[in-house]
């Protein structure tokens, strides 16, 4: 790279980490092709970016954003994921990391808050947004359904009511 394709890159990265809530730091030494490949579909398919980049790099794109903490993890052969979802990327890394033994999770952070390995992984094992999504909405949606029942078990009482008195007149 040329010093206008590296100027170009860090305003890019900068520009990423400007927008994205979540950015968990890789150790990937060893990965095949094949591999990287599938960690990027994987990630794709979550809502999140993954990128190898250069750590003095990467560690320019950080200056002056709330990213800054992770710093000290950009050492040896490392990649970068993020998304705005926090969730599905760590979702995402600590699963592909439980299936490759090259791939390895450092840490990251999520807004300001640095965090370490088992921060991710435990960020990992919470619902993802759009679980919590429909969570949310199943919860709303569940009183309306009990209101309207409540709502509609008088009529049909009083329905019932006048059917019996109607049977009664006419057997009468």
């Amino acid at each position: 790279m040329d010093r206008t394709e590296k100027r170009e890159f860090v305003a890019s990265l900068a520009s990423v980490f400007a927008e994205t809530s979540m950015v968990v730091v890789t150790r990937n030494a060893g990965l095949t092709v094949a591999e990287v490949t599938e960690l990027r579909r994987r990630m794709r398919a979550a809502g999140a970016s993954f990128k190898v980049a250069k750590n003095r790099l990467a560690t320019l794109a950080l200056d002056g954003t709330r990213f800054e903490g992770i710093k000290p993890l950009l050492k040896g052969p490392t990649a970068l994921a993020w998304s705005r979802d926090p969730v599905a990327v760590a979702k995402v890394a600590v699963e592909f990391a439980r299936t490759n033994e090259k791939f390895v999770v450092l840490g990251g952070a999520l807004g300001a808050q640095a965090l370490d390995a088992s921060g991710i992984k435990a960020l990992s094992e919470l619902p993802s947004l759009e679980e919590l999504r429909a969570k949310l909405l199943g919860m709303l949606q569940t009183p309306a359904t009990r209101i309207a029942g409540i709502l509609q078990a008088p009529g049909g009482q009083i329905a019932r009511v006048l059917a019996a008195y109607a049977k009664k007149d006419e057997a009468a």
